[in-house]
């Protein structure tokens, strides 16, 4: 076993020697820290002057005032008139019976032929493995489309969608024809 003196004394002359080293380190990083601070000089800008506010005289006395009624009913007329003509585009739409096409979203149907039956085109349109045929004023798609017109390579429609305002707007579309499709 060790004796308990040699253990006391060996911790005496470690915390002797860690409490010599340390007081002259710190004194000369203090002293660096000092002539640094001293010696830096900080530089600040002056700010601008600020612009000065002249008062403007109000010339439009006679214009109409923009929160006035007679404003916000010029805007409420010219608001209804739009609504107006959006309704009387989705409208039709929205009474008559669906065909059973609506139901598929148009990248879902493909073209995969053509043929002229009684004079006019007909459209052959896969859908779900399933084959249909379509003429020119059958609907096709989510979007109230319309077919308007049938050629060899691709169908196209009419489609009534709504903008990022909320408008009902006219767009056509087509549906290429696919070749090699199974």
């Amino acid at each position: 076993m060790i004796s308990m003196p040699w253990v006391k004394s060996a911790c005496l002359l470690s915390l002797l020697v860690v409490a010599g080293c340390g007081s002259s380190d710190q004194e000369e990083l203090q002293q660096w820290m000092t002539e640094q601070r001293n010696l830096t000089k900080p530089k600040v800008e002056p700010i601008a002057e600020p612009t000065k506010f002249s008062p403007q005289a109000y010339t439009s006395e006679n214009a109409v005032e923009p929160f006035s009624n007679q404003k916000l009913a010029q805007a409420l007329k010219r608001d209804s008139n739009k609504a107006t003509a959006n309704a009387a585009l989705i409208a039709p739409e929205l009474s008559r019976r669906k065909e059973p096409l609506e139901a598929t979203p148009l990248d879902a149907a493909k073209m995969v032929g053509s043929l002229i039956k009684l004079g006019q085109p007909v459209a052959l349109v896969r859908v779900d493995n399933l084959l249909y045929q379509v003429r020119v004023g059958n609907y096709l798609g989510q979007n109230y489309g319309r077919i308007t017109k049938i050629s060899e390579t691709e169908v196209a429609l009419r489609e009534i969608v709504q903008d990022a305002a909320g408008e009902w707007i006219e767009r056509t579309a087509t549906l290429q024809l696919q070749e090699g499709s199974k």
